[in-house]
């Protein structure tokens, strides 16, 4: 590949436009399985080099595992990565100093994407991806699906927010100015969390939940390990006016294709409380 064209191709992903167009014959990795869902959307299934291996684990896949699990995966390795030979690699900003430093002395070009904090910042991303891999038309599409299933799950208008909080694994709170506290804004709830001006990662005691309860509380781990036996604990049976809803932990961080059924369940919460 001419060194122009590998030049353009990272240039894309720190910017909306790029002096070239990329061919769709160029092969791809992600290392992210955020921009694993995104990929799989928008390239066709041979420019697809390997996805990351965490798409294949339904504790941190966030698309569908069967498509995920037909399709080539790397542990991102410098020697796997290597004998893929990509086009283009994309990671997020946390790639080792190491495997960055091999890759640039193979000659192989990386695009570091942030996560997206976001719904603007999600649509951007995704443009980006569908662009690197010559599919620009399908992000669109994409961008388009998730503009449709935001408009839906919309509350009504002059419909008052339903309390809620989304309370992970250990007691975990997202904050404030992530992905999922937009998601639950644009769907009709108000995050008792953000409220209480808590921050990404903050720990809500078992006892403030008691003492002040939401109207819902979205669950979001795996209610059998040891660590998430604050999620069920029969203390939470005395809320009687609280319900208590399954959110998949798969939901929570990533955008793309994962905003669509992440409005989805946050709005048949939505309606069932209401």
């Amino acid at each position: 590949m001419k060194r122009w064209a590998l030049a353009g191709l990272v240039a894309l992903a720190a910017c909306t436009r790029a002096p070239e167009a990329p061919s769709q014959n160029l092969r791809l990795v992600s290392l992210n399985p955020c921009s694993d869902a995104v990929l799989a959307e928008v390239a066709d299934p041979a420019q697809i080099a390997a996805l990351s291996h965490y798409s294949r684990d339904p504790a941190a896949s966030s698309m569908d595992l069967e498509l995920a699990r037909r399709l080539p995966s790397t542990t991102g390795s410098v020697e796997e990565l290597a004998a893929l030979r990509p086009d283009l690699v994309i990671a997020d900003p946390y790639l080792p100093v190491a495997t960055a430093s091999a890759l640039a002395d193979l000659g192989i070009p990386v695009a570091r994407l942030p996560i997206a904090t976001s719904v603007a910042e999600s649509r951007e991303q995704v443009r980006t991806i569908a662009r690197l891999a010559g599919q620009g038309p399908r992000g669109e599409a994409l961008v388009a699906r998730i503009d449709a299933a935001l408009l839906r799950a919309a509350p009504q208008t002059g419909q008052r927010p339903v309390s809620a909080v989304v309370w992970q694994s250990g007691g975990i709170v997202p904050g404030d100015g992530t992905l999922v506290a937009e998601l639950l804004r644009r769907t009709g709830f108000g995050s008792l969390s953000a409220a209480r001006g808590m921050r990404q990662a903050d720990y809500l005691p078992l006892e403030v939940m008691l003492s002040d309860p939401p109207q819902v509380i979205l669950a979001a781990g795996n209610a059998g390990a040891q660590e998430d036996r604050l999620l069920a604990h029969p203390a939470l049976a005395a809320l009687k006016h609280t319900r208590r809803e399954r959110f998949e932990p798969s939901l929570l961080w990533c955008g793309g294709p994962t905003i669509v059924r992440a409005v989805e369940r946050l709005a048949e919460v939505r309606k069932a409380v209401s």
